[in-house]
């Protein structure tokens, strides 16, 4: 069911009209004690940084990550190397079935 109040009018920002009338403030989180002692958290602190987030992140076994990423890699190539290949299968015996069309 459609709202009785109409959009209010929209103004111009850098992705075009937008239909918000005033700028509105996010409300404030309630501190996280856990978060806040995290080592991510630490380290930020540390480096002067306001957040917790430092790029690259903290994975423990790299290699087993990037061992994985390979076999799905490869898997991905032999399935696309499956689809592409019955699609040559499936149109050569038609074209010797007869029914290929001319």
């Amino acid at each position: 069911m459609p709202s009785a109040d109409p959009a209010p009018a929209g103004r111009w920002r850098h992705d075009g009209r937008v239909t918000e009338t005033e700028d509105r403030e996010r409300p404030q989180l309630p501190p996280d004690p856990a978060a806040y002692d995290s080592p991510r958290a630490v380290r930020a602190r540390a480096k002067g940084l306001d957040a917790a987030y430092i790029a690259g992140g903290d994975d423990p076994d790299p290699e087993e990550g990037l061992a994985q990423e390979r076999r799905l890699g490869r898997l991905l190539i032999a399935m696309v190397v499956a689809i592409v290949a019955s699609g040559f299968i499936v149109g050569t015996l038609l074209a010797l079935a007869g029914l290929g069309g001319n």
